[in-house]
């Protein structure tokens, strides 16, 4: 063993820095977090003792047991320990959990950071080593704890009194608000329509397209201007040209990078971390989790230098951009490549596209502004006082736009015109448009919300979105949108004609979307619990942690202030009324039984109930609800539909009988035990022979899916990771060097009995 050890987060990671140390380090890697809180204690106590200090009790992940063997054994054969974990919190803690699970001493052991992993960057970092920053540990600590008290105490009242309630999170919480609050905006929005005019004429045989500014409330309006131009003359009345700049934005920090990346590339944030965190440890950019857009005078001149040699001296200008965020540190840097010139990051597609939006947009923030030349021409109308206007961009010179930003479609280029020249008209159309409702957010829009309200950190945004999708309490919007008709009147100078065309409304594709259960949970938090979910409160929080990072505040003195007040409502919380969350509606009565059809939330969600529970004789029967309705608008004719079903389409050729119903997972037909999905047929609707299409081809999946069967309910099958062996009640994986297809009975058995047994699932029950 080499006389030092450096231990590093990530595996990765520590085959890059080991290429840059001589023969007297040895690194090694943690991979990533050691230990977490306990979840439960032997003895029954709290893990996290409020009473006392907060103080918290910590237990090695399993999964680490033998990381950790090997890393202590590394550590008393080395004369020096570096810890060179990330440099944000999460990385500090680390690095402190590490000093206790290894038996090091925090204040004497040496902790080294870094921004990027190059040779200069790690030499620079072996030379100024500090120790562990125990404010940095507390504050950390303190987000940790708060967010498992939150938890721990708060998703057993919403297991108890939230139909379908899964649990409740400090920060995802004010963001399933946020998006239902969005939703709700775009139900309440009533929409308006106007007519806009535009026209389409010529200049000398060149094409020139020309807007009526002002727009027309009705069709008649619309109609009578359209008739006006019918024998009209159009002349130019006035030319202005004013010149203008575009400076480039600032380079990226993790919001802006997610946000960037979702607009430009179609990354979610998870997604965008990861190749992120790929391309960091492989040396190729610097730290990814940063709110700082600094830049270092070394990265600026050597952007400088690439400029002025790919591009021209005519092309750089040097900026230094300064960070809003007043919490954010300015020793640390903006997202940057580590080599300006490096073009080519990596073998993988998605981690060198967002490579290559890092190294424009870091290149694009040393260049000069783009001058364009904007020209906006009056055009005059005979029989009317209102007027055309033609608008047309020219860009003078690309500057930034030459490596970012220079995608978008440019604007009309116009014609060379003067005043007093004629123009001849082509056609002019007036097309009824629609006032747009709020958009929903995106992965990227939803970053910058909450960035903008101060609510989580570079850290924490990917795991707030992917958290509340994994809840259930949001979800991608699929629909593409639905026609809508549009009233379309046009004239080519002679004649007005009218004709109705289609276009789509409604679209949410990508976009996120809060579920019924994602809506019943912030209504719940709003009632009863405002603190969790109210912004200023929850953006207060991350200012507090930040003080207790400098030292201007006390770790337990923070979470003091915060418990208390949260443990009264805990407390309170007894006397809610089950029964008032997600009141149940009346939709009607069935015409058949009499009986009452009731909207209300299951486990499950929201469904429709026809009949009483009261009654024992008869049970009630359940159905989904319709797609797009909600609980509060779902109609009695809807609910009959629903009630339909399951519905017998026909049977197979030999003979097994085809229903096609709803469930949780979406629509689906049933063939005996075996279950397929139909999206996006409906099961009111799906033909026979649609359904024995689907039928067949799930046949063939479950066949290739089997690649032996031995009768005695071994299997070998092909699975989503890979062939394994089964016997319905454990699962083992084939070994690399073996053919599945040439594996024996015998052989099955053996492998099967030397699997690790598999893990039964622990069920959560609230207490009561």
């Amino acid at each position: 063993m080499s006389k030092n050890l450096v231990i590093v987060e990530s595996p990765a990671k520590a085959k890059t820095i080991e290429k840059y140390l001589g023969k007297d380090f040895t690194v090694l890697s943690s991979i990533g977090h050691i230990r977490s809180i306990v979840k439960k204690t032997k003895d029954g106590t709290p893990p996290i003792d409020v009473k006392n200090g907060f103080k918290t009790q910590y237990e090695v992940d399993p999964e680490k047991r033998k990381v950790i063997t090997e890393l202590k054994k590394a550590t008393k054969a080395s004369d020096e320990v570096w810890l060179a974990t990330d440099e944000d919190r999460e990385g500090e803690a680390i690095a402190w959990h590490l000093c206790e699970v290894l038996g090091l001493n925090p204040e004497k052991t040496k902790r080294i950071v870094f921004h990027e992993i190059t040779k200069d960057a790690i030499t620079e970092a072996i030379k100024k080593p500090r120790t562990v920053d125990m404010r940095l540990v507390e504050a950390q600590q303190a987000r940790q704890i708060l967010d498992r008290i939150v938890g721990f105490e708060l998703s057993p009242v919403v297991w108890q009194k939230v139909p379908g309630g899964k649990s409740a999170g400090r920060v995802q919480s004010p963001a399933v608000r946020l998006l239902v609050e969005r939703e709700r905006e775009i139900r309440e929005f009533e929409g308006s329509f106007q007519f806009r005019v535009t026209a389409q004429l010529t200049h000398n045989g060149e094409e020139v397209k020309a807007e009526l500014p002002q727009r027309f409330d009705t069709e008649a309006e619309a109609q009578t201007f359209l008739e006006s131009l019918n024998g009209a003359d159009f002349a130019v009345s006035n030319v202005t040209k004013s010149p203008s700049t575009r400076n480039p934005a600032a380079p990226f920090t993790t919001s802006t990078l997610q946000q960037d990346a979702n607009a430009k590339l179609g990354f979610g944030s998870k997604a965008t971390m990861a190749a992120a965190q790929k391309l960091y440890q492989a040396g190729k950019i610097t730290y990814m989790r940063t709110d700082s857009v600094n830049l270092s005078g070394q990265a600026i001149a050597a952007a400088v230098s690439y400029i002025k040699s790919a591009y021209g001296k005519q092309y750089s200008e040097v900026r230094k951009f300064k960070t809003k965020n007043t919490s954010a540190q300015e020793a640390h840097e903006a997202i940057r490549p580590t080599d300006m010139a490096t073009e080519k990051a990596s073998s993988n597609e998605y981690d060198q596209k967002l490579y290559d939006l890092i190294r424009r947009r870091t290149l694009a923030s040393q260049m000069a502004p783009a001058k364009l030349e904007k020209t906006t021409v009056t055009i005059t109308i005979s029989s009317r006082n209102e007027v055309f206007e033609a608008k047309g961009e020219v860009i003078i010179f690309d500057g930034f736009l030459k490596v970012y930003g220079g995608s978008k479609k440019d604007a009309d280029i116009l014609p060379a015109m003067t005043n007093g020249d004629k123009l001849a008209l082509i056609e002019a159309t007036a097309r009824q448009v629609f006032s747009r409702p709020p958009a929903r957010y995106t992965e990227g829009s939803l970053v910058k919300k909450l960035e903008d309200l101060g609510i989580g950190r570079p850290s924490t945004y990917a795991t707030i979105i992917d958290t509340v999708q994994t809840r259930g309490y949001v979800e991608k919007g699929e629909d593409e949108g639905s026609p809508r008709d549009i009233i379309a009147l046009s004239t080519d100078g002679s004649s007005v004609t009218r004709e109705i065309v289609q276009e789509k409304t409604g679209a949410d594709r990508g976009k996120l979307v809060p579920t019924p259960s994602g809506e019943l949970i912030a209504d719940f938090l709003s009632d009863h619990f405002d603190q969790v979910v109210d912004y200023g409160f929850t953006a207060g929080v991350e200012e507090h942690f930040d003080d207790i990072a400098n030292n201007k505040l006390a770790r337990n003195t923070m979470l003091e202030d915060f418990y208390t007040p949260f443990h009264d409502l805990i407390v309170k919380s007894g006397g809610i009324d089950r029964s008032s969350v997600g009141a149940n509606r009346e939709v009607g009565t069935d015409p058949k039984t009499g009986k009452p059809i009731l909207a209300r939330f299951g486990r499950f969600g929201p469904m429709l109930q026809l009949g009483d529970t009261d009654d024992k004789e008869n049970k009630p029967q359940f159905a989904p609800l319709p797609a797009g309705a909600r609980i509060e608008t779902v109609t009695l004719e809807q609910a009959l539909e629903m009630f339909k079903l399951p519905r017998t389409v026909g049977e197979t050729k030999d003979g097994k009988v085809i229903k096609a119903n709803i469930g949780r997972f979406g629509p689906y037909i049933q063939i005996d035990k075996l279950f397929v999905s139909i999206k996006p047929e409906d099961p009111h609707t799906i033909t026979l022979e649609n359904a024995l299409e689907l039928y067949e081809a799930k046949l063939k999946a479950e066949a290739e899916k089997n690649i032996a069967d031995f009768g005695d309910g071994i299997k070998v099958l092909n699975g989503r990771y890979g062939p394994y062996i089964t016997d319905g009640k454990k699962n083992a994986k084939i070994p690399k060097d073996t053919d599945p297809k040439s594996v024996t009975h015998e052989q099955a058995k053996d492998i099967l009995s030397s699997a690790p047994a598999k893990k039964a699932r622990k069920r959560i029950s609230a207490k009561k």
